[in-house]
C-alpha cells in the first residue's frame, strides 16, 4: 500500500493516520525501518483501505484555503465570505464578513487561526462554566490547542482541552463536545454509564456527534 509520509520522532509506537485528502501518513520511531513499517500497514491494510474509503465517499471534500475575495470561511456553523480591504488597521475585523488587510495576506493562514483561538477561548469558556454550573461539574483550566484529530480531551487533574477548530462548527455541535469533556470529570471511560449522562444534559446528542463525523473534516484552513 503507498504510504505518502513517514514522520519519525522519539515516540514508541507506529502509528496510521488518513488525512482530509485520502492519503496515509505513518508516524514512527526513530529506530523503526522501512520493513517494520510496512508490516505494520499490511497488517492494518483493511482498516486503511476502509478509512480511504470513507474521505472518498464524503459529500463535501475538504480544500486548503488561499485567502483569496469571495472565500468562505466557517464560524459557529455558518459560511462567512472573506474581503481584503486596503486601509484596515487590525489584520483581521469580523462584522458579518471576514476583511482581511491585504498588508496582512502573506501570514492570512496564521492571522485566521490567532482569530479563531480567541474566540473559541471566550466561547467555550462561556459554554463550559454554563453547563458546569447547571450539573456541578469541578474542573481545572481551560486550554485551546492546535488538535487535528481531537475535539477535546480532559486530564485526570481536571484539565479541559479543545482544539480551535472546534469554534467553526455550529453552537450545539461545540456544547455536545463540552458536555462530552464535562462529564468525563466523572467517568473516565466511554462506557454506557458515559453515555447516559451524556444524553440527561443533552438529549439530542446523538445527532451532533454524527454532524462531527460527517463534516468534521470542512473545519480546517
Amino acid at each position: 500500500m503507498k504510504i505518502e509520509k513517514i514522520i519519525r520522532s522519539k515516540r514508541k509506537t507506529i502509528s496510521l493516520h488518513i488525512s482530509d485528502d485520502a492519503t496515509l501518513t505513518v508516524k514512527a520511531p526513530n529506530h523503526a525501518s522501512n520493513e517494520m513499517i510496512n508490516r505494520v500497514v499490511i497488517k492494518h491494510k483493511n482498516w486503511v483501505e476502509k478509512k480511504k474509503r470513507e474521505v472518498q465517499s464524503r459529500d463535501l471534500k475538504f480544500t486548503k484555503k488561499e485567502f483569496i475575495n469571495g472565500e468562505s470561511f466557517f464560524y459557529l456553523g455558518n459560511y462567512y465570505k472573506l474581503r481584503l480591504v486596503e486601509n484596515q488597521e487590525i489584520p483581521l475585523n469580523f462584522e458579518n464578513k471576514f476583511y482581511l488587510s491585504i498588508k496582512y495576506l502573506p501570514n492570512a493562514k496564521e492571522i485566521f487561526i490567532n482569530w479563531y483561538k480567541k474566540r473559541a477561548y471566550e466561547k467555550i469558556c462561556q459554554r463550559v462554566k454554563w453547563y458546569a454550573q447547571k450539573k456541578g461539574f469541578k474542573y481545572n483550566r481551560i486550554k485551546i490547542t492546535n488538535a487535528l484529530k481531537t475535539w477535546g480531551s480532559c486530564s485526570h487533574q481536571g484539565n479541559l482541552n479543545f482544539t480551535w477548530r472546534l469554534i467553526m462548527a455550529p453552537l450545539n455541535v461545540v456544547d455536545y463536545v463540552v458536555v462530552h469533556e464535562l462529564t468525563h470529570l466523572d467517568e473516565k471511560n466511554h462506557s454506557r454509564i458515559f453515555w447516559d449522562k451524556v444524553e440527561i444534559l443533552m438529549p439530542e446528542y446523538k445527532g451532533y456527534k454524527e454532524w462531527l463525523k460527517k463534516n468534521g473534516h470542512l473545519l480546517n484552513l
